[in-house]
């Protein structure tokens, strides 16, 4: 006699086979999901395995006071500072090391990270010109002129390129502090013609400069528990490992230039006029932005030129650097801005030459402001006093100070381009104070670190600042482009800095893209924002390492996410699901029995076929009671037949009537599944990267459904799998990915349509089981039902 079931019944099987048909784990399963394991170092005391810092975790401190001169005349940077170094580490060392990035602009004393070159099919004249061999000196770089202890004895250094090696006289033991000073000085380049990060920028119409200061001190290298010294060679790519410290900077500039620097000024009575002291202090409790330096003021600095010399005063607290501006073309503009979270009132600061003011003016500060309350919303609290700032043509951040670029034409207009690219990059050098000023990566080594992260965190405040900002990075289907190149052009994300082959799209992009995908898709927000939070939390003002975000993700988000992490992080494949075939049936009844009764056989009590040591002492000790023993309500048929106490032949075959109402509800349970149609999605991988799979329904009558499988669905097998769905009404479309949410390399096999449907039509049996309740509308494992479409 055959078995009767309800669709429901059949749907569960038809479902499981629908799934598992073609999933065999031992064909086409490769290690996508398998954890992370030794790919990831060893959680110690110092970095545990939750991604949190150890109970034994510890970090350098280095104290900084420096004395600039900036000679405008000769472009030229004198510099004395005072180091105190304190040893956190439990290791006592016998050299520090220190950087000298200045010297990347030398021609003989840079890190030596020749690229290679060939012959151009057309060139210029100026280029022309024979190869000076040996190379000569350019005139740039550090020239360090004395290091001492701070009794002024002379201390033994090594120079090796960009790095500068001082070996002590005595061994620097784990809990000491040693104080040393270095006098230096070195040629101002112009950036706008040698490229770098710091320089000068000359304008020939008024014939002023606006410096930026920036790696313009030699400054202690990173010692940390994962790496001993950091003195990878600055290339000029690969950024900055830093150590917190205290700052106190001094800089003797010309009387007429005004200063933006990393920290607080400490003398604006003795650098300020009267009328501009004034206007800062309004500025202090402002909430629009106020001219400290007005524009006329900054117009009638560029002529006059002051001879005379005016000395600057900052301090700050647990930074990782000091960067300063410097111009009197500067017109400076200030306001106050709160942030919530540790009610921190902050100095929200522009600096610009006139031929920003159009843009600079109406936008900077505010933008600066926003940023940090948006960041600090998703990280951790700004805790500076300030943060600023300043055009300069360029794109770069140190804590507290930045330089953006963004400049009106000569007729003050400008285009919207122009406008959306200053408002980005103010973002992202502002939202830098995070990334990495606070959580503190190494630059040098993972610069996804704080570009990524920080371009991602860039994506949420634009989004903040206007829901139409066009973000170029952080939407999934921005980064499609750079997914569909060669595998010969691409680097996995965990790849040094100096090693990748497109460092915008491989630093900034994709990483960005990968945690929106987390936050948006795969997460969701609210896991993700708590994980993200906790990560900025336990990492801020230390230093941490991409285990220790992955970890940290995962441990307060209770999501696995090893699969992502080997994916987008360690991987290359892109994205490309397909949707390969669509098999459409309907159900058959044309077999359904019309007796009214059902016979069936009785079977077998189930009882182990060996009585094991355990359940014999169990029955033998006295002092244990067993429930069923004590309820006659379970002690049914099956309890009784097993202990003998009712006899049935298991032979013998028993007929079971059935009420007629019981026979008229499955009459009109038939006549309903009668509508349901069975539609199997056959998937392939072709892209190699796993990613949920999302899908949008659209029936005849323009209702839709949307379903989410999670990226697990590919665990047992990596290239294929498909999926049922019933419905009661015709589909008119299947579309895989409808928002582009996972950066799908090929939409052309995303889409399925039933007028062009070549897909095999089926018929599926159905068969009522003896008793239950009509099936639900429209299930697939119970996920979603089109009644309920709107």
């Amino acid at each position: 006699m055959k078995t009767k079931y309800t669709l429901v019944s059949l749907l569960i099987f038809a479902g499981f086979s629908a799934q598992n048909h073609q999933n065999n784990p031992g064909s086409n399963h490769g290690n996508k999901f398998e954890q992370l394991g030794t790919i990831l170092p060893t959680p110690n005391s110092y970095r545990t395995a939750s991604g949190a810092p150890g109970n034994l975790y510890w970090q350098q401190r280095a104290d900084y006071e420096i004395s600039a001169y900036l000679d405008e005349e000769k472009r030229n940077l004198k510099g004395s500072e005072t180091i105190t170094y304190y040893n956190n580490s439990p290791d006592d060392l016998e050299y520090l090391w220190l950087q000298l990035d200045e010297n990347q602009q030398s021609s003989i004393k840079n890190a030596d990270f020749p690229f290679s070159s060939s012959l151009a099919k057309t060139t210029t004249t100026d280029r022309l010109k024979p190869s000076e061999l040996p190379v000569k000196d350019n005139g740039y770089g550090v020239n360090l002129e004395k290091v001492t202890d701070v009794s002024g004895n002379l201390l033994k250094y090594v120079v090796n390129k960009t790095m500068m090696r001082i070996d002590l006289p005595k061994i620097l033991k784990s809990g000491e502090k040693i104080t040393f000073k270095i006098d230096w000085n070195y040629n101002i380049p112009n950036r706008m013609e040698r490229g770098g990060r710091g320089g000068y920028e000359n304008f020939p119409d008024d014939g002023n400069d606006i410096y930026t200061m920036t790696q313009w001190y030699p400054r202690m290298c990173v010692y940390s528990d994962f790496q001993g010294w950091q003195n990878h060679q600055f290339t000029g790519r690969g950024e900055f490992a830093l150590v917190f410290g205290n700052f106190k900077v001094s800089m003797n500039v010309p009387a007429d230039h005004i200063i933006g620097a990393t920290g607080e000024c400490k003398n604006y009575n003795d650098v300020l006029s009267s009328a501009q002291l004034s206007r800062y202090k309004q500025a202090e409790s402002a909430s629009e932005p106020i001219e400290i330096v007005t524009l006329d003021e900054a117009k009638k600095a560029e002529k006059s030129r002051s001879k005379d010399r005016k000395t600057w005063k900052f301090e700050a607290e647990n930074v990782r650097d000091f960067a300063w501006g410097s111009s009197r073309k500067f017109v400076w503009d200030a306001m106050k801005v709160n942030i919530p979270e540790n009610n921190n009132n902050v100095m929200a600061m522009s600096f610009y030459g006139k031929e920003a003011y159009g843009l600079y003016r109406k936008f900077s500060t505010k933008v600066v402001a926003h940023t940090i309350k948006t960041y600090s919303e998703f990280t951790v609290p700004y805790p500076y006093p300030v943060a600023q700032s300043v055009e300069a043509a360029n794109g770069m951040e140190y804590p507290m100070i930045c330089f953006n670029f963004g400049r009106t034409e000569k007729d003050g207009t400008y285009s919207e381009a122009t406008k959306n690219g200053m408002l980005g990059v103010i973002i992202h050098e502002v939202g830098h104070n995070f990334f990495p000023m606070i959580i503190n990566s190494d630059e040098r080594q993972w610069s996804w670190m704080d570009e990524g992260l920080n371009t991602f965190v860039e994506y949420l405040t634009e989004e903040r600042w206007d829901n139409k900002f066009p973000s170029k990075r952080g939407p999934a289907w921005t980064i499609v482009d750079y997914m569909k190149l060669p595998k010969d052009e691409l680097e996995p994300i965990m790849t040094n800095s100096e090693n990748i082959a497109r460092f915008g799209p491989n630093a900034y992009s994709k990483p960005a893209t990968g945690l929106n995908i987390l936050r948006e898709t795969i997460m969701g927000r609210e896991l993700f924002d708590k994980a993200f939070k906790t990560y900025s939390k336990r990492w801020a003002f230390r230093h941490p390492e991409p285990a220790d975000f992955f970890r940290t993700m995962e441990d307060a988000s209770g999501e696995d996410l090893d699969w992502f992490w080997r994916g987008w992080f360690y991987g290359t494949d892109p994205v490309d699901i397909a949707i390969d075939k669509v098999t459409i049936a309907s159900p058959d009844f044309s077999e359904e029995p019309k007796s009214e009764s059902t016979t069936y056989k009785v079977e077998k009590p189930l009882v182990n076929a060996f009585e094991d040591i355990s359940k014999i002492r169990n029955r033998e000790d006295k002092n244990i009671k067993f429930y069923a023993d004590t309820d006659k309500e379970v002690q049914d048929f099956y309890y009784r037949y097993a202990r003998g106490l009712e006899r049935v032949d298991t032979e013998k075959e028993y007929t079971l009537n059935r009420p007629n109402n019981q026979e008229k509800a499955d009459q009109k349970s038939i006549e309903e599944d009668k509508n349901i149609t069975a539609y199997q999605i056959d998937f392939t991988n072709k892209g190699g990267l796993v990613m949920p799979i999302i899908l949008e329904f659209t029936f005849e009558d323009g209702s839709k459904l949307q379903d989410k499988l999670g990226a697990q669905i590919w665990r047992a097998n990596e290239q294929k799998v498909s999926r049922a769905y019933y419905f009661d009404k015709k589909l008119k479309t299947i579309q895989l990915d409808p928002m582009k949410e996972t950066a799908d390399i090929d939409e052309s096999n995303n889409l399925w349509s039933a007028d062009g449907n070549t897909s095999e039509a089926t018929k599926f049996q159905v068969f009522k089981q003896k008793q239950g309740k009509a099936p639900a509308r429209g299930v697939s494992d119970g996920r979603i039902n089109p009644m309920q479409a709107k």
